[in-house]
Order: structure tokens, then sequence, then C-alpha cells
């Protein structure tokens, strides 16, 4: 995945998927817990907010798109539940163009950009 090939000085490759690894698994058991939530934005991109989320991921150098993919895989059905749930609430399913395309939220979905 695109977030596993990010490779900050002075890590190896194994570090970085374990890195991303334990913070997806951070994010779905925040999901899980309903310590955070995802948000469906107009477009049908995602992001996840909540008790230093967004914290976790933009200091791991995880998108909301890739932490989203990785839970669609292989995430607990509770963090697939709470997304569907998103998706509910919005009125529209992610969109898996608009997330591959990179449209993102830095601040809990208030506001959205395709790219900077």
């Amino acid at each position: 995945m695109p977030c596993d090939t990010y490779q900050p000085r002075g890590m190896t490759e194994e570090e970085r998927k374990r890195q991303v690894r334990r913070t997806v698994e951070t994010l779905d058991k925040a999901l899980a817990n309903k310590r955070a939530r995802a948000v469906v934005g107009p477009q049908g991109a995602v992001t996840f907010t909540g008790e230093g989320i967004g914290g976790v991921l933009a200091e791991n150098r995880v998108s909301d798109a890739c932490a989203y993919r990785k839970i669609m895989a292989t995430g607990s059905a509770l963090a697939r539940a709470a997304i569907a749930r998103a998706e509910q609430l919005a009125g529209r399913s992610v969109d898996r163009a608009t997330v591959a395309a990179g449209v993102h939220s830095h601040d809990g979905g208030k506001s959205w950009n395709a790219g900077h």
C-alpha cells in the first residue's frame, strides 16, 4: 500500500510496515470502542476523528485513505460497521475512486482537499 512505501530516515521497510499496522490497529480499536468515528465527505472521501486519532495518523504519516483501505481489507467487523454507520449518516457510500484520487481532510471533515 502507498503508506507502506514512505520510509522515514533510519527506519527499515519492515519497521515501517509494523508502524503502519500498529497505527491502523489503534484506529481500528478506537472505532470499535466508539472513541473515534469515520466521516464521509460530500464527494465520498473518508476521514477519521476522535481522541487524538488525527494526531496518531499524522504523526506516523498514515493517510485516512490508507487506514480506510487496510480496515476494509483486514479490520474488525466493529470498525467496518463504524464506517458503514458513517456512510448511512452521510447518505452516501465511500467512493473508492475519490479515495484513490487522494481527496482527504485535515480537520475532521470540515474541509476537503484533492491534493496539495
